[in-house]
């Protein structure tokens, strides 16, 4: 099968090659010239048979809308065009109206994987309709894991992406969950190997998991984390799926606190804590630190 990728950064080069690897042809699209098999978008299209496929992997929001704009007006009735990035489903929809009017397919593609998707496989989450999502089954079937599992169908247009947010908001509280464990471990003078805990849980009990597996590999690395500032950004998608729940009157009270306490990573002096630490010196008198100069 013949697949035109747009954005060919960590995961769009390795889908690319794993692509590749299975047997099918991929023209693969990039600003960056040295990664880009072809000059232009209007080049890739040409380059592609039609009816065309084309995968795109760029970040959402802005920079999606401006490629699926473009490629609306380079691509004929009949092709299709999936977005493999981290869109909002909201945006699922209104792409799939707008190439829907010129007669083209949309499909969206949660896909989860990172940087080793390559080597183990990408899980795929999908949405669109039957007719487009058929056409791409062998794109799939190399991109997913070895097995039966790894890809869904998941819905209607909307529903890959939608079902991707709400995986990354449980890899919130997940993470989280592994972070208030090994900093309460570390706190403890009586536990005097904290890493090799964590590495006792990788084979039977239930809070095994990959997670655990590449928390062991970074205290392989640097055992106290102690090269690490504690400062961790989000994606979009968590504060996306406290959206959606709140929409939803669904009680996300797990994914919730993990999103609120990254942004609280990025306060080195918290105002809130001021005002805790203000409140509780006036009430029993409690010390309180000054600010440095």
């Amino acid at each position: 099968m013949q697949l035109g990728l747009i954005g060919l950064g960590k995961m769009g080069g390795n889908m690319r090659e794993r692509i590749r690897r299975a047997g099918h042809t991929v023209i693969g699209y990039d600003r960056n010239p040295e990664v880009s098999d072809v000059a232009s978008l209007a080049e890739l299209v040409d380059k592609l048979q039609a009816p065309r496929v084309i995968w795109v992997m760029v970040p959402a929001g802005a920079a999606t809308q401006s490629v699926v704009d473009e490629l609306g007006g380079l691509l004929q009735s009949g092709d299709t065009v999936v977005d493999g990035g981290n869109s909002r489903w909201t945006d699922d929809e209104k792409h799939a109206e707008e190439l829907g009017a010129r007669g083209i397919g949309f499909v969206d593609a949660g896909v989860s994987g990172g940087v080793w998707g390559l080597q183990n496989g990408y899980a795929l989450m999908v949405g669109g309709d039957k007719e487009h999502v058929e056409r791409l089954h062998p794109i799939f079937e190399a991109l997913k894991p070895e097995g039966p599992y790894g890809y869904v169908h998941a819905g209607k247009v909307g529903a890959g992406h939608f079902s991707k947010m709400v995986h990354n908001g449980i890899e919130y509280a997940m993470m989280q969950a592994y972070a208030e464990g090994w900093e309460l471990l570390e706190k403890v003078d009586s536990v005097d190997n904290v890493r090799e805990v964590f590495r006792s849980w990788q084979d039977g009990t239930v809070i095994r998991s990959w997670l655990l597996d590449l928390a062991v590999n970074a205290l392989d690395e640097d055992e106290h984390l102690e090269r690490l500032r504690g400062f961790a950004q989000d994606s979009g998608e968590g504060r996306w799926t406290v959206e959606a729940a709140i929409d939803n009157a669904v009680p996300l009270p797990a994914i919730t606190a993990s999103l609120f306490t990254r942004f609280a990573s990025r306060q080195d002096d918290s105002p809130q804590m001021k005002m805790i630490a203000a409140l509780r010196n006036q009430f029993g008198g409690h010390s309180v630190e000054s600010a440095k100069e």
